[in-house]
């Protein structure tokens, strides 16, 4: 009786919380999911933790807290106006959500004490669990985390949390006059935030983390017709190949200004360049084809020494991939059923295309045992035979390239990690052959192969300038029980980094090329365009993005792999010619199903349209 009791209280709490974001954001519409994993907001979809049954008080007040969070982000956040000045950075695009969040949380709690309460109760148990009060050295708190604590004093005039007062004091006087100038702005503009967000904008570019833009401060002035200019991390690269050479230069990092009087003429340059470059030891490689035996591309790595194709279990010792994949099976509990019965469906499509079908009473072929019986009653009745008919199922192999970024870290990495598993235990038994692939980088920021290129004096256009890590989850040929613990690799901490699209596409594409299969199906998970933050820093700013779109060209070209996309939160039809764009991970799953279900759809079409020609023309 006492679990009833506990269950409806937990039920009464959750649906009051949701009653109160709705009513704070002012969008009764809102969506309101309490799961397991961490909160977030897509549309107007908001996740929420899930309450145990015995719901402390400290669990509630952390839960309001997330939930006051996401509403005051419903309430006074723009993302139209958040996007327009997004930087393309990793670090810089964190510090610049953070900041936002810090502006929607101080104006929401301004005349609510309630509010403000649930929020200081919120940041005070994130700074414990992140270990704030461990921190010795300044470098150990990520910037985006100083950052907004700073702004969050300065906007609200209320202290930090004890837990990261020590570590906080290391971060105070460090700025500098130009950052705390644009600090002082933060705060004074919090009401109006486009100008809050070239305040954000300002201050990321005196801490070197964003590109400083000349149109800054025209804007400051109130000229907002120059913002349209500066598009979100997303839609950047597909404007910036019509880019003048000055603006091509005003997106080079701190590393591409310092050789900037020996290049600021060569910007579009590569060819000569690459040619000398190759001829010493260590230098920019040759260009590569932008697909198997393509045409020549302008985009080379600098160096392929230290790219790393290694199978997941290499990458972590068996008793961690056990306990990473029971982490992911508890996350994804409530997700199994709904796929798994989306995946149950595209089985039974797949086995009735594959069945098998006799033709009996035949002259000759396999003696067909179930007519035996006649031949005894009467020895004058000649044997039977059967032979099977041909079937048109072709055999296939199908590859899951899955963005291992940064961006990914969290939901949707979990969501792609189990349906990933399901679709591969799926299509086995259809007997169709999976392969799961992964594609990241080695390091934060270029790694050994930006060391090379600083040691060798900074070569102009040095191309690609990080070290690849494509991780093989699941062989084609490898059976899914053996590979099952690997997908749990996803969630371990801190190897999901950098994303380098086009390269992991054609080295997923080259490993389809060499199966057997007629048929080879190719489908891309990603939440973004491709960023690497070394690359882009010292290349054009759609460096990596239009060697993605010259692999995805030249291999939907050759039509030798379908090839077919899924973006999660981010468009990719502009990319692929077969894609869908999804707004939450949770929508994965049958997504996916859909797709694949659709591809066998069009081939049993294909294969019923063969089979009316060949009856025409037997008629004939």
């Amino acid at each position: 009786m006492s679990g009833s009791k506990e269950s409806d209280r937990v039920e009464e709490f959750k649906r009051a919380t949701a009653s109160v974001l709705r009513a704070m954001a002012g969008t009764p519409e809102v969506q309101v999911a309490f799961q397991p994993g961490p909160p977030g907001l897509s549309g107007s979809r908001a996740r929420l933790p899930l309450p145990t049954r015995a719901l402390p008080a400290g669990e509630r007040s952390r839960l309001r807290g997330t939930a006051d969070q996401v509403a005051l982000r419903l309430r006074h956040h723009d993302d139209a106006k958040h996007r327009e000045r997004i930087p393309i950075g990793r670090e810089a695009k964190e510090a610049y959500d953070a900041l936002e969040q810090v502006r929607v949380e101080v104006i929401g709690a301004r005349h609510m004490a309630g509010v403000a309460a649930n929020l200081r109760a919120r940041l005070a148990e994130e700074c414990e669990a992140e270990g704030y009060d461990r921190m010795t050295e300044k470098d150990q708190l990520p910037v985006s985390a100083a950052l907004a604590l700073l702004a969050r004093e300065r906007l609200s005039g209320v202290g930090t949390p004890a837990a990261a007062t020590r570590i906080l004091e290391a971060w105070r006087g460090t700025l500098g006059s130009a950052a705390e100038r644009a600090m002082a702005d933060l705060a004074r503009l919090a009401d109006d935030q486009v100008a809050y967000a070239r305040a954000a904008r300002r201050l990321l570019a005196a801490l070197d983390l964003a590109e400083a833009e000349a149109d800054l401060e025209t804007d400051a002035e109130g000229e907002e017709n120059e913002g349209e200019e500066q598009s979100g991390a997303e839609d950047q690269s597909a404007e910036s190949e019509g880019r003048s050479e000055a603006d091509a230069e005003a997106m080079l990092g701190a590393d591409a200004e310092e050789v900037e009087g020996e290049a600021a003429d060569d910007t579009e340059q590569g060819e000569e360049e690459a040619t000398d470059g190759d001829e010493r030891p260590g230098g920019p490689q040759a260009p590569r084809d932008a697909a198997a035996g393509g045409g020549e591309s302008g985009y080379r790595a600098y160096t392929r020494s230290f790219d790393e194709e290694v199978a997941a279990e290499e990458l972590c010792d068996p008793e961690e991939l056990t306990r990473l994949r029971q982490q992911l099976d508890q996350q994804l509990q409530h997700l199994q059923g709904v796929v798994s019965k989306l995946a149950n469906r595209l089985q039974r499509r797949l086995l009735a295309q594959q069945q098998r079908a006799w033709d009996f009473d035949l002259d000759e072929g396999l003696l067909d045992a179930g007519r035996l019986a006649r031949v005894v009653v009467n020895p004058l009745h000649s044997l039977s035979y059967k032979r099977e008919r041909d079937t048109e199922f072709r055999d296939t192999v199908v590859t899951l390239l899955l963005d291992n970024s940064g961006s990914m870290r969290g939901r949707p990495i979990t969501v792609a990690a189990m349906c990933g598993d399901i679709l591969a235990r799926t299509l086995e038994r259809c007997g169709v052959k999976v392969e799961l692939l992964g594609f990241t980088t080695r390091a934060w920021k270029g790694g050994q192969s930006r060391e090379r290129w600083v040691a060798e004096n900074k070569p102009r256009n040095p191309g690609r300038l990080n070290d690849l890590r494509h991780i093989i989850y699941k062989a084609a040929d490898q059976p899914w029980r053996r590979s099952r613990k690997n997908l749990g690799l996803m969630l371990r901490e801190g190897l999901l980094k950098e994303n380098i699209d086009g390269e992991a596409l054609l080295w997923a594409y080259r490993r389809l090329l060499a199966r057997a299969e007629h048929r080879r199906i190719l489908m891309v998970i990603s939440d973004g365009a491709p960023v690497d933050d070394s690359t882009l820093s010292v290349n054009a700013g759609n460096y990596l993005e239009k060697h993605l779109r010259e692999v995805i060209h030249d291999i939907e070209s050759r039509d030798l792999v379908e090839l077919t996309a899924i973006g999660i939160g981010h468009d990719v039809t502009r990319y692929y010619r077969r894609a869908v764009t999804i707004v939450d991970a949770e929508e994965l799953g049958g997504t996916m199903m859909k797709k694949l279900t659709e591809l066998f759809d069009e081939d049993e079409a294909a294969a019923w349209q063969r089979a009316a020609a060949n009856r025409a023309a037997l008629v004939v």
